[in-house]
């Protein structure tokens, strides 16, 4: 439990105390529907909400006081009230001040895609020999990765997702939780609405190499093998890759039923087995990124054997289960072009009988989204897929680049993920292997509710 002092947070937070009541707090909450008894609630104000509505319930529910930027209208006898101007700010300060007050190492993930997988096999490979904080989730903004480190104890590392939607997140989270070593899954195309390029993506994860020490790298990644020599000098950098020469490499890869072998060939001549319980080759890509992190920290081989041969992934990434004979792979947290063409491969890979797509819109692509969804269209043309199911407005480009290429694939589209769900129960046969993805905004994990 993170004990928090009262002077604690007036240093941390620069805040005026307009209450005396509670000398300490159990931690640090900002929902009134969870807080626990003792904590100090921060009334975050958003766009679409504002935590103040909701202070007389976190402190009627056990809240020890609150962090407030409007004075509360009714005084609370035992609570401390302390007076900010920005609560966020405040949450950030906290968190920022709790990291300088500990002596740990922060190991920061960021990337495209794969950084909550990539986080949680990190933390896993840490804890065989370290007290690891690990960021819940994918907690990885500015309001999730500060609310995570409010979390630290006497933890000897953190283990923290880093986010981004547009230039300067990453900046502004490093300078929160100042990260020691630096992770970068990939540089591919998403939230291009708020970084308008590709290349805006990857200026933004190259925010992270001002602050750390050592950093670990996708060498298979073309924009990253283009890292300037100047903003690596001095820092240890470790390599890993499936497709070229690195420090981490995967080789003699054999996909089963129940997960991936391979072998580990680390550049100072070592090798070793590893079976992962887990499909997809970008699974491989983040267990390398992660065993490169424990060469970072001494985690010896068996460790790390140990570690990802039970790690069972994460919920809603590329899950898989079983729907009247058929196989499905649930893959519903998120998606981009990257990530989709992964998905889509997986797929065909899995494939024993017909191939079902059912593909939801991929979002904040803002200019980009035509193009992207064309060539996923383009993409399908080529691969042995049977049927597509498509929902959203955006699927409507694959069945356009489908048809313009004489695709004899089936192709449904659909109003709704429920709609696609009851098309899916009629359509699908004993054998079949389904692809359900989309962006979190489509709620795809309905198609499975019906």
């Amino acid at each position: 439990m993170a004990i928090y002092s009262l002077t604690e947070i007036l240093e941390a937070t620069g805040g005026r105390l307009l209450l005396k009541g509670a000398e300490n707090f159990s931690g640090i909450s900002i929902d009134s529907r969870t807080i626990r008894e003792a904590q100090l609630f921060v009334a975050l104000k958003g766009e679409r909400f504002d935590g103040h509505d909701f202070l007389e319930q976190a402190l009627n529910s056990g809240g020890a006081g609150a962090l407030v930027s409007l004075p509360p209208l009714i005084p609370h006898r035992g609570k401390s009230i302390i007076y900010v101007s920005n609560t966020l700010k405040a949450l950030q300060g906290i968190a920022r001040y709790r990291r300088l007050s500990r002596k740990i190492r922060v190991v920061a993930v960021t990337g495209s895609n794969g950084k909550t997988t990539t986080k949680e096999m990190i933390a896993k490979i840490l804890s065989s020999r370290y007290d690891v904080l690990s960021s819940r989730g994918n907690l990885n903004n500015h309001i999730g990765l500060p609310l995570s480190l409010t979390e630290l104890d006497r933890q000897d590392m953190a283990v923290l997702e880093m986010g981004a939607s547009r230039q300067g997140d990453i900046d502004d989270l490093c300078q929160i939780a100042i990260p020691n070593t630096g992770v970068i899954t990939n540089i591919g195309p998403a939230h291009l609405e708020g970084f308008g390029s590709v290349q805006g993506v990857f200026e933004t994860k190259m925010e992270m190499l001002r602050y750390v020490d050592s950093v670990v790298l996708n060498h298979d990644d073309g924009m990253i093998r283009k890292v300037p020599e100047e903003k690596l000098k001095g820092k240890r950098v470790v390599t890993f890759a499936i497709k070229s020469d690195a420090d981490v490499r995967a080789e003699s890869i054999v996909y089963g039923e129940r997960g991936i072998d391979f072998n580990v060939i680390l550049k100072e001549g070592k090798e070793f087995h590893l079976h992962l319980p887990l499909y997809g080759l970008f699974n491989i890509y983040n267990a390398l990124a992660a065993i490169a992190v424990g060469m970072l920290y001494g985690i010896p081989e068996d460790s790390v054997v140990e570690a990802l041969g039970t790690f069972r992934g994460v919920p809603q990434r590329l899950e898989i289960d079983r729907l009247k004979g058929a196989t499905v792979i649930s893959d519903l947290y998120n998606a981009n072009p990257a990530s989709m063409e992964e998905a889509l491969k997986e797929l065909v890979h899995l494939k024993k009988g017909r191939a079902i797509a059912v593909l939801g819109d991929m979002l904040e692509l803002g200019a980009y989204a035509e193009a992207a969804h064309r060539e996923i269209g383009r993409l399908i043309a080529t691969l042995p897929i049977d049927v597509v199911i498509a929902v959203g407005d955006y699927t409507r480009y694959i069945k356009e680049e489908l048809n313009g290429r004489g695709s004899r694939i089936e192709f449904h589209h659909v109003d709704s993920p429920e709609g696609a769900g009851r098309l899916l129960i009629d359509l699908i046969r004993e054998g079949d292997t389904v692809l359900i993805k989309g962006s979190r905004g489509m709620k795809m994990e309905e198609v499975l509710k019906v």
